[in-house]
């Protein structure tokens, strides 16, 4: 099935406004397209389950895929462009402070050879009287220009910080594009295989499409055998033990079990934090973990719970082909929390002196596990609980389109959740808890 693209007028040169307003054009074409799509997905799903709505639940999804692909790369060439435009700025800022920076250094020569006469001197060495106040009106000028030379120095370097730090994160978003890109593109590969594989073994038959289903349902001991992974060094644990930990998150929080299991299972899946690095780790000359946001936190969590920082792993930053890092890693765990965002839910508040301090009275997950200890993101009950609060925050209710919706914001945050270049992970979710759910009842049933 062919894409529907925008093709733009090139009987002239485009400005970069026009170019910004093409792409925004395409992006919302793209997301018009992929609501129908989803549309199609959820409404198909309603229907007694059958080859033929299966097999159009599969050209939707696959034709929605190759949408949320367009549309990332619709956004990657955005965020090349502004990732230019920063660079360029970066140059012109760097450009004015070399020269702020000699133009500084004259003023304080100038202010020294000032500096080297007394008052009487400067009047000795004037004809006049009136020679003399210019001349001290000169050194305070001089002074003055010192001063404000350095002021405007101080706000050229934090222009040049700011623009950097905003670089990174421009940076950081097109690399994790890139990568989606690559995952969407084998989910499209792995859908299409699977359809190629129904028609093959049913040849179009509805009988033996039921048959297929049939054998395909695992039985409750093959799931008591199954084993779930958990990231962050975790490793896999039995599927029993997780639907144990996610029913129990689900009942003290109102969010599904199958959803919080969805969740954990897309996020292993992508395996993009692997929990190797330490908090004192250096890659491409900057600490492994934010060292304002999250550093205090997580040096206040291990006093906390008594563990040593120096040595317990964290995630590692996302890296290039080239070996170069992008953004920040230190999450922890089996859900891979950053201490900034467990310090939410865990009980960790500031001492109002830039420190960290535990407050049970904010620990909701203690509250809702009823652990006499204060809350560790490296439990796994402690893990399934936050993560579930955290769904629960996002809107998670129990209806497809608030599941979905929570599970986008869990991954893209609230302002990335409605971007169609992050659609793609609401569906996968969503998917696996449709898949979940009857295992659930079938383990539960045996």
């Amino acid at each position: 099935m062919c894409l529907a693209t925008v093709v733009p007028y090139v009987g002239h040169a485009e400005t970069d406004a026009e170019k910004r307003a093409r792409i925004e054009a395409q992006l919302q074409q793209v997301e018009k397209q992929m609501l129908i799509q989803e549309q199609l997905v959820e409404g198909k799903r309603q229907e007694r389950q059958s080859l033929e709505r299966d097999l159009d639940i599969l050209d939707a999804e696959v034709r929605k895929a190759q949408l949320g692909i367009q549309a990332r790369a619709l956004a990657i060439a955005s965020l090349t462009d502004q990732i230019g435009d920063k660079e360029e700025l970066i140059s012109i800022l760097n450009e004015r402070l070399t020269k702020q920076r000699q133009s500084l250094s004259e003023l304080i020569r100038q202010t020294h050879v000032a500096d080297d006469f007394s008052l009487v001197e400067i009047m000795l060495s004037n004809d006049s009287l009136s020679e003399f106040f210019v001349d001290v009106e000169s050194s305070r000028a001089v002074k003055k220009s010192l001063n404000d030379s350095l002021r405007v120095l101080d706000e050229i370097k934090y222009d040049t910080e700011t623009q950097k730090l905003s670089l990174e994160e421009k940076q950081l978003q097109e690399a994790q594009m890139k990568q989606m890109q690559e995952l969407e593109k084998k989910q499209i590969e792995a859908k299409e295989a699977q359809k190629e594989g129904i028609l093959t073994v049913t040849k179009g038959e509805e009988e033996a499409y039921q048959e297929l289903l049939a054998s395909q349902q695992k039985t409750a001991s093959q799931l008591r055998a199954q084993l779930f992974s958990l990231l962050g060094g975790s490793g896999p644990i039995p599927f029993p033990e997780a639907v144990a930990l996610a029913q129990a998150a689900g009942s003290a929080t109102g969010v599904s079990p199958a959803l919080i299991l969805a969740v954990v299972e897309q996020e292993s899946n992508y395996g993009s934090y692997t929990g190797s690095c330490l908090v004192g780790d250096i890659r491409a000359g900057k600490s492994v973990m934010h060292p304002d946001r999250d550093a205090p936190v997580f040096l206040a969590i291990a006093e906390i719970l008594g563990f040593d920082s120096a040595t317990q792993n964290v995630s590692c930053p996302l890296t290039r082909a080239d070996g170069s890092r992008i953004g920040w890693g230190g999450a922890m765990g089996p859900l891979q929390f950053i201490p900034s965002t467990w310090a939410i839910y865990g009980g960790i508040v500031s001492n109002g002196s830039g420190g960290y301090v535990y407050s049970k009275s904010s620990d909701a997950i203690r509250s809702l596990t009823g652990s006499s200890a204060a809350s560790n993101p490296f439990n796994k009950q402690d893990a399934f609980m936050a993560a579930a609060l955290l769904l629960r925050d996002n809107g998670a209710t129990g209806t497809y389109a608030s599941d979905r919706l929570a599970a986008l914001r869990y991954y893209a945050g609230w302002g990335g959740a409605s971007n169609p270049q992050n659609q793609f992970y609401g569906d996968q979710v969503m998917e696996r808890k449709t898949r979940l759910e009857g295992d659930i009842r079938t383990l539960n049933a045996g």
